[in-house]
């Protein structure tokens, strides 16, 4: 093991640059924190103000300049503005402040950001891979990959959270992710590459418009679209060998190729099919912990196929199969419904969705409960019919989960589980304050945007969010610690159990099924530490102790403060 990509958080970093080369390095540059000797060494004298700042200062005046913002967007800019300039600050600011600032950097401000993307440009951070690049692919992305970075964020940007094509601006969601694993498992900023496959978008509205930035193409298809993607990974594999790649926002079809196709040849996940499983199984476990019955005894209503439910469907199953579930009566207890109802044998689906067949209930199940292909397989029905204890939203379409339908589930379920896991927050199924009242204040209820706590009853419900920064950086930091060689689905499910016990008796007793945000770092470590060993369990990784991992990322994670410069 090899612990060179750390860079420490308060060692010595040499630098070669003076004046105002210097204040534009947001990794070197600490603005007014500069000291008096510093100024001098690196002929900054003049270049700032009088006063030298401490690093506590800085983040209290960038918080209340925030805080004077009443736009969310507008908020997001100043926070890209101040990455762009001081990235010591930026995360020191969103360490103290992850609960008020983590909305802001990702879910749900994000979606305006990469709706509103080439509106807001101002600085450019990342690499963009066009169809123009073709047969240079390797020679354009090294212009900002080497060997050190280890950690890489893509997408395609053709299903952007719940906002669907976005085109270039999709850039937005691999730049917030990294951010997250910088400030949930600690690797250092300079160590990671967001990059959008800008294959072109069919958002003709976008792609039309004056200020679009992107490759003004209809999108890429087929076999020129898996030529691209081939020659990144090519590309990748030479270039930063020792890289963690995340894939993020394809198409559901192309997600789950892609991830089939690559899983085993570099190191790489798929975030939103397996990143959001483990976070709804570990929301899952939490809530059966808090009502005190076995998931063995529980039957879950999942509405979205897509690649999200995929992967929520494939990890719930497992998960039953642990708890004791026979493994031929685990469809029995799993309702999957897209948009046009329940998965049932007899229905016939699109090209492209043969996936949809193998997680069809047999007629076998389903006609006993009165539910056939093409007539009374809907939402409603299915839950009238089936008795969900737990549903679970994962289709992008808001206002699913109807007062009718709820009360019919709380009529058969004393505490019902319901996660609405859409999101930006204008996608959600349900929103919380309905939901509880709904039930009469016996639901737990988990989004996937960040919800206000709601009061009913006298009694004060807050509102777990099923954010996959919950798991993604943990394990993308334990895979890396672990030297892994692949990412496999039990380290997810570990994740997942770790992240279910971390939450606290006092956190289930507010109604949350996912730990306080304030908590992230101490439960991505525990995560990496559990993937990590999973790791060498699943024999994708070299086995030294558990001492060696905790020391490990001692050496590692890296914290926000300012290093000691010394002129080069």
């Amino acid at each position: 093991m090899k612990t060179e990509f750390g860079n420490g958080s308060t060692g010595r970093v040499r630098v070669k640059e003076r004046g105002r080369a210097l204040l534009i390095r947001p990794l070197l540059n600490r603005g007014t924190a500069f000291t008096i000797e510093q100024r001098s060494t690196f002929k900054l004298e003049g270049l700032l103000p009088d006063l030298v700042s401490e690093l506590e200062l800085q983040v209290s005046r960038v918080h209340d300049s925030l805080q004077r913002k009443d736009d969310a967007l507008e908020k997001y800019i100043g926070l890209v503005a101040l990455q762009d300039r001081n990235e010591v600050l930026f995360y020191r600011l969103l360490l103290d402040y992850i609960e008020t600032y983590l909305p802001i950097v990702y879910t749900p401000t994000v979606g305006l950001a990469t709706e509103h993307y080439s509106e807001i440009f101002r600085r450019p951070r990342g690499v963009w891979l066009t169809p123009a690049h073709r047969g240079r692919i390797k020679e354009v992305l090294a212009n900002a990959a080497n060997r050190d970075i280890r950690l890489i964020v893509a997408t395609d940007a053709e299903r952007i959270l719940g906002l669907g094509d976005q085109g270039a601006g999709g850039m937005a969601i691999p730049i917030g992710k990294l951010a997250l694993y910088t400030v949930g498992a600690g690797i250092h900023p300079s160590l990671t590459l967001p990059i959008c496959l800008d294959v072109g978008t069919d958002n003709e509205e976008l792609r039309e418009g004056a200020l679009y930035l992107g490759w003004r193409r209809p999108r890429l298809r087929g076999s020129e679209y898996d030529a691209i993607i081939e020659e990144f990974v090519e590309a990748v594999a030479e270039l930063c060998p020792k890289a963690l790649l995340q894939w993020e926002d394809f198409k559901k079809v192309n997600a789950m190729r892609i991830l089939e196709r690559y899983r085993y040849r570099i190191l790489s996940f798929n975030d939103d099919i397996q990143g959001t499983a483990a976070v709804a199984l570990a929301g899952v476990l939490a809530g059966v912990r808090a009502i005190g019955v076995s998931l063995a005894d529980h039957r879950i209503a999942l509405l979205g196929a897509g690649a999200a439910g995929v992967g929520i469907a494939a990890q719930l199953g497992k998960a039953l199969v642990r708890a004791g579930v026979p493994g031929d009566e685990v469809r029995s207890r799993i309702a999957i419904l897209d948009s046009k109802g329940l998965l049932v044998e007899g229905r016939r689906y699109r090209e492209g969705e043969d996936y949809k067949k193998e997680l069809s209930w047999p007629a076998a199940i389903a006609e006993p409960l009165g539910l056939v292909a093409g007539e009374n397989n809907d939402l409603e029905s299915v839950v009238a019919a089936f008795r969900p204890t737990i549903l679970i939203g994962a289709s992008g379409q808001p206002d699913m989960f109807t007062e009718s339908l709820v009360r019919t589930m709380a009529q058969h379920c004393e505490r019902p589980l319901i996660f609405p896991f859409s999101n930006p927050t204008s996608k959600s199924e349900g929103r919380p304050e309905q939901l509880i009242a709904w039930t009469e204040g016996r639901a737990f209820v988990a989004t996937g945007s960040p919800f206000d706590p709601v009061t009913f009853d006298g009694k004060t419900h807050r509102i777990g969010q099923g954010n996959n920064v919950y798991i993604f950086p943990g394990v993308g930091l334990g895979a890396l610690v672990a030297e892994a060689r692949t990412v496999t689905e039990e380290m997810f499910t570990v994740a997942a159990e770790t992240l279910a016990s971390a939450v606290t008796e006092a956190e289930i007793a507010e109604g949350l099924l996912y730990p306080r945000l304030s908590r992230l770092r101490d439960v991505s470590r525990a995560i990496a530490l559990a993937v990590a060993a999973e790791a060498v369990e699943q024999g994708v990784a070299p086995a030294p102790s558990a001492d060696q991992f905790t020391a490990y990322l001692d050496e590692v994670v890296w914290e926000p403060f300012y290093p000691n410069l010394e002129p080069a």
